[in-house]
């Protein structure tokens, strides 16, 4: 038995929290009876119905992708710009995990599986995610050190990061900032406050998996090592991810 909305974000129709405002909209039934209430526990066998729509199960699949720089990180744009989902050749309805900005390229996921979603994205769990950027300028000791302690943004003061200057492109530094939440924007929000505006970002790792040698544009799917360098070998273990 499993609850209905993990079932249809499992099925790739909608992620969890889309499941379960249909839910509460009164568009899902099981075995021919709405469902109103939220936690509903459903047999495996039992027939699901979306918005008129019987759903199937889909075997789960994870994806890593080197995002360019100009690319949206959403299935779909309304302005008909070239989506992260267009890069991977899956017909199957697949989400980014997380977001990276239009100018970010790097490390993103892309995944039907709903609690992988949720483990990845969810605040309390705080997956470390490493950047490396060219900044204007070189910043000193002293704004690095604003830096790893927590600097105050409009939504609020932000968790202990780390920060490297790690190299020189001209005139201007090339840094490596580790910082382990999801705000939108964040990296480009904390440097400008500290007065060294990003001119170029690329996300590298998420906890201990790393994008290596992957070019721009390319993808490959996640092997049983990927998932032990996200979450560990006895949590891949629990989440059957190994």
């Amino acid at each position: 038995m499993e609850r209905l909305q993990k079932i249809i974000a499992n099925s790739g129709v909608a992620s969890r929290r889309k499941a379960e405002e249909l839910i509460l909209m009164g568009k899902v039934k099981v075995n021919g009876e709405v469902i109103l209430e939220l936690g509903t526990k459903v047999n495996e066998n039992a027939e699901i119905e979306v918005d008129g729509k019987i759903i199937s199960k889909e075997d789960k699949v994870y994806y890593l992708l080197n995002k360019p720089r100009g690319v949206v990180t959403t299935n779909k744009d309304e302005h008909d710009r070239k989506t992260v989902v267009d890069l991977i050749e899956d017909e199957r309805r697949i989400y980014p995990v997380g977001r990276l900005d239009y100018d970010t390229a790097g490390l993103i996921l892309l995944t039907n599986d709903g609690d992988f979603m949720q483990k990845l994205t969810h605040p309390s769990y705080e997956i470390w995610r490493a950047y490396e950027a060219v900044v204007k300028g070189v910043p000193n000791e002293n704004q690095i050190a604003m830096i790893e302690h927590g600097v105050e943004l409009d939504d609020g003061m932000t968790l202990p990061a780390h920060m490297d200057v790690i190299g020189y492109k001209g005139k201007n530094a090339r840094v490596e900032i580790i910082i382990r939440e999801g705000r939108n924007r964040q990296v480009r929000r904390m440097m400008e406050k500290i007065g060294h505006p990003v001119l170029e970002l690329k996300r590298v790792q998420m906890a201990a998996l790393e994008i290596g040698d992957l070019k721009p544009g390319a993808w490959r799917y996640l092997k049983g090592k990927d998932f032990e360098a996200l979450f560990g070998t006895e949590e891949a273990k629990k989440m059957r991810l190994i």
